[in-house]
């Protein structure tokens, strides 16, 4: 983690040596760079510098806040172990439990962490809710908000905490990433992953488990030659298939938002403003994929439009 994340540690560190440390902090940065991660260890070590008990893994002064299943039914896949669906958002019951919890003291020191993750899909009553903590937070107490779109907070969030931004890993690390967490997948897929992942690890591994390297392609294929017959976007509609569940569309999304920027890095003749619009579009769109239910078909033809607008211009015929 620590060879991963090197400026985050040291900024975090330098934090939890001083003497005021912030009491809530928001890691920034898009999906799948291992934030949520970085925040459960920021979490054992804050808590664990006070305290001579050890950190447990189900520590009693880390309370993670995240998405629940979506009904009973799932609830009970997630007690064997077992993949569940979850619900669209954090509710604001989540988060009157833990401001009760708040009324006492921590358990085995003078410190607790509360991870939220992600922030950005906390209902809007439960950022309201979050915010009164935020302002008067109890003694001892500190909020870690993971968060993939910061613009989505409420400003009066982000104006009481601190930002740990996470940027883009280079390719090699992600690459180095992937080989320890799938040694037994095909270098050659893990190096496709790894360049498609904008990254960002936990993106490659989307991918790898997706099986959506043949998507990536035609998006790539899309973006640089464009589309004029729709013929390219048939088949990226039958690569995302024709019941995807919201983790796919998810991961797709970022894909798509992956391949436009990386055509921004490219030298070569292009429109910056419909390039910077598409991918404005894509963001949206993937805010919107936890609430709405997309048809495949039309989500398919929609990313392959946007993309297509990323083609490098071509001069007029003569005559």
């Amino acid at each position: 983690m620590s060879a991963l994340h090197e400026p985050q540690w040291r900024e975090w560190r330098a934090a939890l040596t001083s003497p005021r440390m912030h009491h809530a902090w928001i890691l920034a940065g898009r999906r799948g760079l291992g934030k949520h991660d970085f925040a459960l260890a920021a979490a054992r070590e804050l808590v664990g510098a006070v305290r001579s008990a050890p950190v447990a893994e189900n520590d009693p002064d880390i309370q993670i806040l995240t998405h629940l299943p979506k009904d009973d039914k799932e609830a009970r896949k997630a007690e064997k172990g077992e993949d569940f669906e979850t619900k669209r958002n954090i509710a604001i019951e989540q988060i009157r439990g833990m401001q009760a919890r708040l009324t006492t003291r921590p358990t085995l020191g003078d410190r607790r962490a509360i991870i939220i993750n992600p922030a950005d899909d906390l209902e809007r009553n439960a950022a309201n809710a979050l915010l009164k903590s935020l302002e008067e937070p109890p003694a001892g107490t500190f909020f870690l908000l993971v968060t993939h779109r910061p613009g989505m907070l409420l400003p009066t969030i982000r104006s009481r905490a601190r930002i740990l931004r996470f940027n883009p890993l280079p390719v090699s690390a992600v690459e180095a990433a992937l080989r320890s967490a799938a040694d037994d997948v095909d270098p050659a897929d893990i190096a496709i992953a790894a360049q498609a992942s904008g990254g960002a690890p936990g993106a490659g591994e989307a991918l790898l488990s997706q099986k959506l390297g043949a998507a990536e392609a035609l998006m790539r294929r899309i973006a640089s030659e464009g589309d004029p017959d729709f013929t390219l976007r048939g088949k990226l509609g039958e690569e995302i298939g024709g019941r995807p569940d919201r983790e796919r569309i998810a991961t797709t999304l970022d894909l798509a938002r992956t391949v436009l920027a990386r055509r921004l890095e490219e030298p070569v003749k292009r429109d910056i403003p419909a390039l910077v619009d598409a991918h404005a579009r894509l963001v949206t769109i993937s805010g919107q994929a936890k609430s709405y239910n997309f048809d495949p078909g039309f989500l398919a033809m929609e990313i392959g439009t946007l993309l297509a607008s990323a083609a490098p211009l071509r001069a007029p015929a003569n005559g």
